[in-house]
C-alpha cells in the first residue's frame, strides 16, 4: 500500500487519478485551495475504498506555505511514496500581453511554485533513496506559439527543471517523472472547441497511473502527442512563423 500526496488535488485530472488510487486502497494526502471541494473529494475517496484520506487547504502559489504543507503531509500520512504535482493555470494570452502582472502570476504558479515544492520533496526522497515525484507539465512546452507563449514558456521551463532534477536524483533511486498531456477536456480548456485530439481526464489519469507503476520518466498523454510535437518541432522556423496556430 502506497502513501500518495496530490498537490492541486481538485483539478479534474488529479481527482480522477485519486479515484484510481482510492479503489486500490491507497493512503492519500490532498492539497488544494477550495475547502468545500476538498471535503467533498475526501468523502468520495473514502467511499471508494481509500485506506485513509487527509487534506490540507493551501494556496500553492504562496511559497511561504511550503514547509507547513510538507510538515502536515508527514504528520498525516508519514513518509510519502509518490507525490503528484498537478496545479497550474492557462492565462488568456492577449490579457497577459497587456498586463504583465498576469504573466508574472502564470510564471509563479506554473513554474516557481512547482519547482520549489519539488525541491522540498526531493530533499526528503533523496535522503531515503526512494520515492516518485510526478509533475504534470504539457506538450505546450515543446515549442512556443504566438497564441499561448506565456503558458508555453512556463511549461518549457518546468520541463528543463525536471530534466535537471531527474539527473540529480537518478543515482539516489528517486524517480522524477515529466507528464506531458496534450489537449484534455477539463474546465481549463472549456473555452476551446473540442476535436478528436481531446482526451478525457479519466483516460489521462489512467495513463499517468500506468506510467508511475512502470517507472517511466517522460510521458506523453496520449502517446500520439509525442509524434505530433516532434512534427511541430521539425517545422523550419521561417515556415513556422507564417503558420497560424
Amino acid at each position: 500500500m502506497s502513501r500518495v500526496a496530490v498537490f492541486g488535488a481538485t483539478s479534474l485530472i488529479a481527482q480522477e487519478y485519486s479515484r484510481i488510487l482510492a479503489a486500490r486502497g491507497e493512503t492519500l494526502f490532498l492539497v488544494g485551495r477550495n475547502a468545500d471541494k476538498l471535503i467533498a473529494l475526501e468523502k468520495d475517496l473514502t467511499i471508494r475504498g481509500a485506506a485513509k484520506v487527509a487534506y490540507c487547504v493551501a494556496d500553492l502559489g504562496d511559497l511561504k506555505e511550503r514547509p507547513r504543507l510538507v510538515a502536515e503531509m508527514e504528520h498525516a500520512i508519514g513518509e510519502c511514496d509518490v507525490a503528484l504535482i498537478a496545479h497550474g493555470v492557462l492565462p488568456d494570452q492577449k490579457s497577459a500581453e497587456r498586463d504583465f502582472h498576469l504573466a508574472e502570476q502564470t510564471i509563479a504558479t506554473n513554474f516557481t511554485s512547482a519547482a520549489s515544492l519539488c525541491e522540498l520533496l526531493a530533499t526528503r526522497f533523496e535522503a531515503r533513496r526512494a520515492g516518485t515525484i510526478a509533475v504534470i507539465s504539457s506538450v505546450a512546452g515543446d515549442r512556443a506559439r504566438a497564441s499561448a507563449y506565456f503558458y508555453n514558456a512556463t511549461k518549457a521551463a518546468l520541463d528543463a527543471y525536471l530534466t535537471g532534477l531527474r539527473h540529480r536524483l537518478d543515482r539516489s533511486g528517486v524517480l522524477v517523472m515529466t507528464i506531458k498531456p496534450g489537449l484534455v477536456d477539463t474546465p481549463m480548456t472549456a473555452h476551446l472547441k473540442k476535436t478528436p485530439l481531446f482526451a478525457s481526464a479519466g483516460a489521462v489519469a489512467r495513463d499517468i497511473d500506468r506510467a508511475i507503476q512502470n517507472g517511466r520518466t517522460v510521458v506523453y498523454v496520449a502517446g500520439f502527442w509525442r509524434w505530433i510535437m516532434l512534427a511541430v518541432w521539425l517545422i523550419p522556423e521561417p515556415l513556422f512563423k507564417r503558420m497560424n496556430f
